[in-house]
């Protein structure tokens, strides 16, 4: 974790810390943002698949493949340990889940979740997938409505201090390889043209 923070620090990045303390006066707009974290990833992965499923069955394979190629990889990933932002107060983050007992962590028993797997975040991953599922599949002039969805779970997941802004960008750059293999992998499959 700490070794995250310098490298942001070194790429001019955005403090984290400067994101929280826009919100850490404001009590019910942190709750708020403790809720979305909580559930929205989730939440919206079980919207998401049915209504894939059922209103455009011919494209739910390819993303479900995407969901579920992008959650193993970074699963394989995360056996990198880095710790997120929230367990680094010396650097002036705040666990707010933590400091209103919503953490998902909290009663649930030590090495029954992994804290130090942050990195990429699963949570951005998914909400972008999402997004970009729902602009490829529907027509509706609404659909635009969605790229909403990723970039406020980007806002969250920093602003709660669950992830780095590195987590948020190894997510969007590991959704790109997983949709990059998927289409070299179906032209490969294409029968040749004689």
């Amino acid at each position: 974790g700490r070794a995250m923070c310098n490298l942001e620090r070194t790429l001019h990045l955005p403090s984290e810390v400067a994101i929280q303390s826009q919100v850490l006066a404001h009590p019910i707009v942190v709750q708020g943002l403790n809720v979305f974290y909580l559930a929205a990833h989730i939440g919206g992965m079980a919207i998401f698949l049915p209504w894939l499923f059922f209103r455009h069955r011919d494209i739910y394979r390819r993303w479900r493949n995407v969901v579920v190629a992008f959650t193993g990889m970074s699963l394989l990933i995360q056996f990198v340990s880095i710790a997120p932002p929230r367990l680094l107060p010396q650097f002036g983050m705040v666990d707010t889940a933590a400091r209103y007992h919503q953490s998902a962590y909290q009663g649930l028993g030590p090495g029954f979740a992994d804290q130090l797997s942050a990195m990429p975040s699963i949570h951005v991953g998914w909400a972008l997938i999402v997004a970009l599922a729902v602009l490829a599949s529907s027509r509706s002039r609404w659909r635009w409505l969605i790229v909403v969805h990723p970039v406020v779970t980007v806002y969250v997941v920093v602003a709660t201090a669950n992830h780095f802004w590195l987590d948020a960008v190894a997510a969007v750059a590991l959704v790109g390889l997983v949709l990059g293999g998927q289409r070299l992998l179906a032209s490969r499959a294409l029968p040749k043209q004689a």
